[in-house]
């Protein structure tokens, strides 16, 4: 195999060519978190087969395909050039319903989103020389958001549910949660009223989940905020200010829920983020 990393910010990017492999990879164990990981890749050259239980998806050249880790599956490849990246759920702009929707199922290349984003990737790893370090962390933002556009489009054309079925009234409940972010009056109580149902309801709901819903709040608030402290563009925003923007009404209730969640202080986070493990690396 022969290859070559590059890294936007938190998001690696790579590129690789394979002689004829067989590869299997086991389940991931535990609960999903926040972090979680979305592996994506883009096949440049030649054919391959990914079987995951009884559903074989065959690759061609152009073609996308996306897992988290979740299931079992196998590759079987022939020669093979491809390109791909893993983007933290955290650092994905998009529900994890609308992204599970679209896992484990081939994304054409036709798609009006996949060129843009098959250059975007070819041009990054290709073209290293060409940028500056602090154009890392900003091309991640743009990748993060190309990968979302890619995922949400796949979602919308898949006729399969999400790999994670949901009772049919989580995915409404998470998506309007995610829009209403910034909202400091967002509660289990205001939730539970704006679906028209129990308060008792809402958290039957969300048994199933890795959290109660005052976490899933709590923590896609953290995830939000963590993508504007690492975003240099954004380095002269105060953090008492990112933090009032995604709900935290309490500069120091947001600092002790940051430093419980990624173990740094707010301000240690930002400056490390912009360090030169933000640079673009070959």
């Amino acid at each position: 195999m022969t290859g070559r990393l590059v890294r936007l910010g938190a998001l690696p990017v790579w590129s690789a060519a394979f002689q004829p492999l067989e590869l299997r990879r086991h389940a991931r164990s535990g609960r999903r978190t926040g972090a979680d990981r979305y592996r994506l890749a883009l096949l440049l050259e030649g054919e391959a087969v990914i079987t995951c239980g009884r559903r074989e998806t065959p690759l061609g050249a152009g073609d996308f395909y996306c897992d988290d880790g979740s299931r079992p599956h196998e590759i079987r490849t022939g020669p093979v050039r491809a390109v791909g990246t893993v983007i933290p759920e955290a650092l994905l702009p998009l529900p994890r319903d609308n992204a599970d929707r679209a896992l484990g199922h081939r994304i054409p290349g036709g798609d009006l989103m996949a060129p843009l984003l098959a250059r975007f990737l070819i041009q990054v790893t290709e073209h290293t020389g060409a940028y500056r370090p602090a154009d890392g962390p900003r091309l991640g933002a743009v990748l993060s958001g190309m990968v979302a556009a890619l995922l949400t489009r796949a979602a919308e054309s898949s006729p399969c549910p999400p790999l994670t079925p949901r009772a049919p009234l989580t995915p409404r409940i998470t998506a309007f949660i995610q829009r209403r972010l910034g909202d400091p009056e967002l509660t289990p109580q205001s939730i539970a009223a704006a679906h028209g149902i129990s308060l008792s309801y809402l958290h039957r709901l969300f048994e199933a989940e890795s959290e109660t819903v005052a976490a899933f709040v709590r923590r896609r608030r953290l995830e939000r905020a963590r993508f504007d402290l690492a975003d240099p563009a954004q380095a002269g925003t105060p953090v008492h200010a990112v933090a009032a923007r995604w709900g935290f009404a309490r500069a120091t209730d947001f600092a002790r829920a940051f430093r419980a969640a990624y173990g740094l202080a707010p301000g240690d986070f930002r400056r490390r983020s912009h360090g030169p493990c933000g640079r673009i690396a070959t």
